[in-house]
């Protein structure tokens, strides 16, 4: 699905979506098709439900969005050392109102 048809079955919500297909290019992830997993009324209840299925498959492609945002474009950062895992965490989730 397109970030566009997504904003238009959600409206104003936060949600929680899968990259199915994605691109890098210059550290910039292009999210090219997209699956809602759920919608939320609030990002905290958005980010509880990242946190819960990021713990149950950490190698999915998860990101945390509300849709008033024009598109979905995710600037790559890269991390290393004992932080790694919490700070990919954070790198992933993306609010904006």
């Amino acid at each position: 699905m397109k970030w566009g048809e997504i904003t238009e079955l959600h409206p104003d919500r936060f949600v929680l979506v899968e990259a199915i297909k994605a691109s890098s290019s210059n550290r910039v992830r292009q999210l090219e098709d997209i699956a809602v997993i759920q919608n939320y009324d609030n990002s905290q209840e958005a980010w509880s439900g990242y946190k819960e299925l990021h713990k149950l498959h950490p190698t999915r492609e998860l990101y945390v969005f509300h849709t008033s945002r024009s598109d979905v474009e995710v600037v790559e950062e890269f991390f290393s050392g004992a932080s790694c895992k919490v700070d990919f965490e954070l790198m992933n989730v993306q609010y904006s109102t």
